[in-house]
């Protein structure tokens, strides 16, 4: 048992106590709790009636237990509903934005301009007093506090990789909203729970204090502590029993929920994942779903004068212009360039997965399914992209620990995967995640699938999520950096992955995003080199490594061991920002062969004999 668990003990243990006597009240031996005996009216504690009588001779003990059954229904009813509706409106209003946003956070949040207990008390006076009028009431009242912390918590979460991999597999938004944001923001609702359970337990015995909650002769702490008080001098007991009963309930829940919020995050645990998730993994896996490859004549991808913008006031920023590459099946095309070239948004923007404030700008992105036709990636909405998602198009993340969801086991996240885009289930569900893992080289995959992301290493982390990358056999896999957070040794294990996903899937095309020449030299067989939002360079790749037909690119084989430089030289000066590109060639300020002419204008596109492409006007005399 861990450590978090056993502080749970205490703090359940009383919680249990409490609402094992409110329930248990009916079958209890207690007196009536109606039945009246004027003559021993605020009679002290006896063994007939362990608490004393009230001002009406009534046992205390049975009121009290009686009137927590009123109170905690209230207050937990209230809690559990506005929980429920507020979890929802967050959910939907942090996920989707937008008008969405508008519709459900933004318009609850008209309530938070209204003082608690005033809105309490017109609601009951317009339905009139009484349990279900008061459980409306505070339903109301706390719906957007549940709300904004759930709204919150999404905004954080859903800009996470593992988010993000799950769009990219084509899963529906909401399946997203249940399956992987939800268990990521149930700490945060417990704490919210704790304070509205004792902030509606307050509201209830204010409102039954005042006459507008619970109607007598129902039995509630806040009418115990109402009489109390009109005979504080005669029995001041009646007011010390439900103030203790209401002050203990309080705390206790408080500090049941405080711990719960440690033994349920699974952030904090590391033996076998958070208490709601430590189950079995269930025994559903999958027989292979091969996809029937046919040979295609067209490009499987042809990008044509792609532009990517943000919007920067009423002029958009440029961040990536004219892109045009081609890519046929069965090709490995790698994407090269600094940081901020532009390279990783151009492949987000394949997947459909840019941003909030960026979109495809200009261009075309052409793509060609398995069954036939043509689509343009760049007309596509949420919808269309997700009917390409995990199938036509799947990605693989640059960090598997922040790509893989870490509230689920493996097995949950490649099933996932695999029921986006078949009707797999049972034992040729778990069939198929087991050939996953042993295609891409997990060892012991039957045990793997039982673990959570953070029990494997990191290179077996990345073959993870390469599987549920290629769970569907996808025609067109693209690899964002996906050896950058790996030591060399797990670097070449995974590049060699990837060439054997290439001879066991032939016509699979495959964009390779990386900084590393090295990496490229290995395995693609074509380079698109990008500077500052451009292609300025393409080509096959031994042709371009021997023979660089652009500065930039001659200044980056010049400046790794790789490029068999007698010297390494460092390209100078620094990648512009998008708001301040330099007149002409992008890459002026920062070659060493500038003439006058590359500042006055932009350089057209040349496209010399060979299929090579190059962006610059004295490529001959570079070369």
């Amino acid at each position: 048992m861990s450590r978090a668990t056993r502080k749970l003990l205490l703090p359940g243990a009383i919680i249990s106590v409490i609402v094992a006597l409110v329930l248990a009240a009916p079958i209890l031996p207690l007196p009536d709790v109606r039945g009246m005996d004027v003559t021993n009216r605020f009679a002290g504690p006896s063994a007939g009636h362990w608490l004393g009588q009230d001002e009406f001779g009534r046992d205390v003990l049975a009121r009290l237990i009686w009137g927590g059954r009123a109170s905690l229904f209230i207050a937990v009813g209230s809690a559990l509903a506005a929980a429920f509706i507020g979890t929802v409106l967050g959910l939907l209003g942090g996920y989707f934005r937008g008008a969405v946003e508008f519709l459900t956070v933004r318009a609850s949040e008209v309530v938070l301009c209204l003082p608690p207990l005033l809105l309490a008390l017109l609601v009951v006076t317009i339905l009139g007093a009484g349990t279900w009028p008061l459980i409306l009431a505070l339903t109301i009242l706390y719906t957007p506090n549940y709300a904004r912390v759930v709204y919150a918590a999404t905004l954080q979460i859903r800009a996470l990789d593992f988010v993000t991999a799950q769009r990219a597999m084509g899963t529906h938004p909401l399946t997203i909203l249940w399956r992987t944001i939800l268990p990521n923001v149930t700490p945060p609702l417990l704490v919210q729970m704790s304070l509205v359970v004792a902030s509606a337990m307050v509201i209830e015995s204010g409102l039954s204090f005042l006459g507008l909650g619970v109607v007598p002769p129902t039995p509630s702490w806040g009418l115990m502590i109402r009489a109390a008080r009109g005979a504080m001098e005669v029995a001041p007991l009646l007011l010390v029993w439900p103030s203790l009963a209401l002050a203990g309930t309080i705390l206790t829940f408080n500090l049941l929920c405080d711990r719960l919020q440690s033994a349920l995050d699974p952030r904090h645990v590391t033996a076998g994942g958070a208490l709601w998730l430590r189950r079995s993994p269930r025994r559903s896996g999958a027989a292979g779903v091969t996809g029937n490859h046919r040979a295609a004549n067209p490009p499987l991808l042809e990008i044509r004068d792609l532009s990517i913008s943000v919007e920067a006031g009423r002029q958009p920023l440029e961040l990536v212009h004219d892109v045009s590459i081609t890519l046929n099946p069965g090709e490995t095309l790698a994407l090269v360039g600094e940081s901020g070239s532009g390279k990783t948004l151009t492949s987000l923007a394949l997947m459909g997965l840019l941003p909030d404030m960026l979109g495809v700008s200009g261009g075309r992105m052409i793509c060609a399914p398995r069954q036939g036709g043509r689509i343009d990636l760049a007309q596509l909405d949420e919808d269309g992209f997700r009917g390409l998602r995990g199938g036509e198009i799947s990605m693989v993340f640059q960090d598997a620990a922040a790509a893989l969801n870490p509230v689920l086991r493996i097995a949950e996240q490649l099933a996932e995967a695999i029921r986006a885009r078949s009707d797999l289930r049972g034992p040729a569900l778990h069939s198929r995640m087991v050939e996953l893992l042993r295609q891409v080289g997990i060892p012991d995959p039957e045990r793997r699938l039982a673990a959570y992301p953070h029990e494997l290493s990191g290179g077996q982390r990345q073959r993870a999520m390469i599987a549920v990358a290629i769970a569907n056999n996808p025609r067109l896999l693209i690899a964002d950096e996906p050896t950058t957070a790996l030591d060399p040794t797990i670097q070449a294990q995974i590049l060699r992955l990837f060439q054997q996903l290439k001879r066991d899937t032939p016509e699979m095309g495959l964009i390779f995003v990386t900084h590393d020449l090295a990496v490229v030299a290995e395995i693609a067989d074509r380079v698109a080199v990008m500077y500052a939002g451009e292609v300025v360079e393409q080509g096959p790749v031994a042709e371009v490594f021997a023979r660089p037909r652009h500065p930039y690119t001659a200044a980056l084989i010049a400046s790794v061991p790789e490029g068999r430089a007698e010297r390494l030289t460092a390209i100078p000066g620094t990648v512009p920002q998008p708001h301040a590109m330099p007149p002409g060639c992008r890459f002026a300020p920062r070659c060493t062969q500038t003439r006058p002419a590359c500042s006055a204008r932009a350089p057209e596109v040349s496209i010399p004999a060979g299929g090579r492409m190059t962006r610059c006007i004295r490529w001959k005399e570079v070369t």
